[in-house]
């Protein structure tokens, strides 16, 4: 994190949740808003100039009356005809949703009872505190970030860090959860002792017995829910993570780039009331997170790996039979049902 970060100690009552916080097109699809943050009295197209108000309406238009006589509007020109378009919004425990389709389900249906279970524990109307925000470009496809936080098999091999401190393995109390349509899902952990063991660390490549941690506080995990999880990953369709990774919270929204490309922009926080032992303690555990993360790093390679070899043979097939072929709860995370669920609704959305 940056300290002179505009954002870090800002205290919100709310988190913007929005396919991309920093659009909003005017007529011609230009973007009136290109600032992630802040504040403004109004909002300026840079090509034309037209001025809009923060409520969409449309405020000012230059030389629409023309030039000494000359060019301008049709005298029939309805300003109020020509508003930025309206998104619809739902809010829940001071978190703000907003989308373009106009139809959409109400929110606590689309989410359902599972899930809000999951998202209260964290969003539960305590005032938020944003301590930073990154973003960074993977060059891959936007599902493939959905999978690998859908794939709990890959964490437990992968993952250097989560392994050899017990974060995240296949041997600790674990659970994979999802909806009835299979488009949300969460992963949960808890947190187990960092030995060897031979039927499951044996088969971990990336376990290191004698890694050590220079400053344990790295790792001084406090318990601040209900439950005994540790790691709790949640993914919303279509394009929202939110993570409780030991003290760290934070949300990940994905915006595709074309095909081979997303953004992926993390938002880290706390609670308003936290006292100052908490948030330093926050801030430490986010250096597992974020783009050069102790663990978060290792996704970013991988999904460019990845894309490379869907690039190299598109006709290609990947094998997602990890735990059977089936798809609903498991009680351990050796599985892939999670990734399956995804692709059933994927298709049925995609009318495949």
């Amino acid at each position: 994190m940056r300290e002179n970060d505009p954002l870090a100690g800002q205290r919100l009552p709310q988190v913007v949740l929005v396919q991309d916080p920093e659009t909003v097109f005017s007529n011609r699809g230009l973007e009136v808003c290109r600032h992630p943050f802040g504040n403004a009295k109004s909002f300026q197209c840079p090509y034309h100039q037209w001025n809009y108000a923060l409520d969409g309406r449309l405020l000012g238009v230059p030389f629409a009356r023309g030039v000494r006589g000359q060019g301008g509007m049709p005298a029939d020109f309805d300003p109020g005809a020509h508003r930025l378009q309206a998104l619809r919004v739902s809010i829940r425990n001071g978190v703000i949703f907003a989308g373009f389709g106009p139809g959409a389900e109400p929110l606590e249906r689309y989410l359902g009872a599972k899930m809000l279970r999951w998202f209260d524990r964290v969003f539960d109307g305590r005032a938020l505190r944003v301590l930073g925000v990154s973003r960074q470009r993977i060059p891959a496809n936007w599902k493939l970030m959905f999978e690998n936080i859908k794939d709990p098999y890959h964490a437990s091999l992968l993952h250097v860090f989560l392994v050899s401190f017990g974060l995240f393995r296949a041997d600790n109390p674990s659970r994979t959860e999802m909806d009835d349509t299979g488009r949300h899902s969460v992963l949960t952990s808890c947190r187990g002792a960092a030995t060897r063991d031979a039927e499951s660390t044996g088969q971990m490549a990336s376990y290191r017995e004698n890694l050590q941690l220079r400053d344990a506080r790295l790792l001084d995990i406090v318990k601040e829910f209900d439950g005994a999880e540790t790691v709790v990953m949640q993914t919303l369709w279509p394009n929202l993570i939110v993570q409780q990774q030991a003290n760290t919270l934070a949300t990940r929204q994905m915006i595709p780039r074309g095909v081979a490309a997303f953004d992926l922009v993390w938002t880290f926080f706390g609670y308003a009331d936290d006292d100052d032992a908490m948030r330093a303690r926050r801030l430490r555990h986010a250096n597992l997170m974020g783009p050069a993360g102790l663990v978060s790093i290792d996704d970013s390679e991988v999904m460019d790996i990845a894309q490379r070899g869907i690039d190299a043979d598109p006709s290609g097939d990947a094998v997602l039979e990890m735990g059977g072929r089936d798809v609903g709860d498991q009680d351990h995370i050796v599985t892939e049902s999670a990734i399956r669920a995804f692709y059933r609704h994927y298709r049925q959305v995609m009318a495949l």
